[in-house]
C-alpha cells in the first residue's frame, strides 16, 4: 500500500485539541492534589483521639446539602450546552451557560457564607486547617470555572463559535464537570462522614 492509497481521516471524526489535552492534564494533576488532601484528612482523623476536636461546631447541613445539589445540578445545563453547540443552537448554549453560571455562583456565595458562620478558623487546629484548605481550594477552582464561563459566554454572544469549531466551550465543560465531581468526593468526606460514629 502506497502513501496515496492510505485512507484519509473523515471530517466527521472528532479530534481533541491541544487545549483540551492541556486541561485534561491539569485535571489529572488537580485530581491528584484533592486525592492527597482527602487522604490527609482521613489520616488526621484516624490519628486523632477526638474528631472533630471538642468545641468545634460542624458545618450546617441545612445549607450545605441544597447548595451541593445545586452545584451538581449545574452540570446538567452544561450537558445541554455541549449538545446544542454541536447542532448550532446558540440560544440554548447561551441560556445553558448562564443558568450554570448562576448555579455555580450561588454555590460559591453559599460556601463563603458558611465560612463566616463557622465557629472555628483554619489556624485553630488540624481539623480547621484541613477543612478550610480542601473546601477553600475547591471554591477557588469554582471561581476559575466561573471566570472561564464568562469568557465562553462572551465568545458565544460574539458569534465566535460554529458547530464544527467550539473548542474553548468543550474545554470549559470538561473543567466544570471535573469541579462538580470533586465536590462529589469532598462533600461526603468532610460534611457527612464526620457525623458518623
Amino acid at each position: 500500500m502506497t502513501v496515496v492509497d492510505l485512507p484519509l481521516a473523515r471530517s466527521s471524526e472528532r479530534t481533541r485539541t491541544t487545549a483540551w489535552w492541556g486541561v485534561a492534564m491539569v485535571i489529572l494533576t488537580e485530581g491528584t492534589v484533592f486525592a492527597i488532601l482527602l487522604a490527609a484528612y482521613f489520616f488526621l482523623r484516624a490519628a486523632s483521639k477526638d474528631w472533630p476536636p471538642p468545641g468545634v461546631k460542624l458545618p450546617d447541613l441545612k445549607t450545605a446539602v441544597p447548595a451541593s445539589f445545586l452545584l451538581w445540578g449545574s452540570s446538567l445545563p452544561i450537558f445541554a450546552v455541549e449538545a446544542a453547540a454541536r447542532r448550532g443552537r446558540w440560544g440554548v448554549v447561551r441560556a445553558g451557560l448562564l443558568v450554570s453560571w448562576l448555579m455555580g455562583a450561588t454555590f460559591v456565595a453559599s460556601t463563603l457564607k458558611d465560612f463566616q458562620a463557622l465557629h472555628f478558623g483554619w489556624r485553630d487546629n488540624a481539623y480547621g486547617s484541613i477543612f478550610y484548605t480542601i473546601v477553600g481550594l475547591h471554591a477557588m477552582h469554582l471561581v476559575v470555572g466561573l471566570t472561564m464561563s464568562l469568557v465562553v459566554q462572551a465568545k458565544s454572544w460574539l458569534g465566535r463559535y460554529s458547530p464544527a469549531r467550539h473548542a474553548s466551550l468543550e474545554v470549559f465543560s470538561l473543567y466544570w464537570h471535573f469541579v462538580d465531581l470533586v465536590w462529589l468526593a469532598v462533600f461526603p468526606s468532610l460534611f457527612l462522614s464526620v457525623r458518623w460514629r
